[in-house]
C-alpha cells in the first residue's frame, strides 16, 4: 500500500467508540469527582454520548440497589 491509499482508508474508517473500560474508568471517577480535565474533555468529545448514559444509568441502579440491600441486612440483623 501507499501513503496515499493508507491516509485514504484512515479516512473512511468510523471513530471507534470508546470502550467499555475507558467508560467504566469515566463513570466510577465521576461518581467519586476525582475525574481530571484531560478525561472530562476526551469524554465530551466522544461522538456518541450513549454508552457514558447507559453505564452512568446502571451504575446508579446498582448504586441504589447495593445500598437497599445492606440496609435490609442491617434492620434484619436488629
Amino acid at each position: 500500500m501507499t501513503e496515499a491509499s493508507d491516509t485514504e482508508n484512515n479516512k473512511n474508517r468510523k471513530p471507534k467508540g470508546p470502550g467499555v473500560w475507558k467508560v467504566l474508568q469515566s463513570i466510577l471517577a465521576g461518581a467519586f469527582g476525582v475525574q481530571s480535565d484531560k478525561r472530562r474533555e476526551e469524554d465530551f468529545s466522544s461522538h456518541s454520548p450513549w454508552p457514558y448514559i447507559i453505564a452512568g444509568v446502571l451504575f446508579t441502579a446498582g448504586f441504589v440497589i447495593g445500598l437497599i440491600l445492606i440496609v435490609q441486612m442491617v434492620l434484619a440483623g436488629q
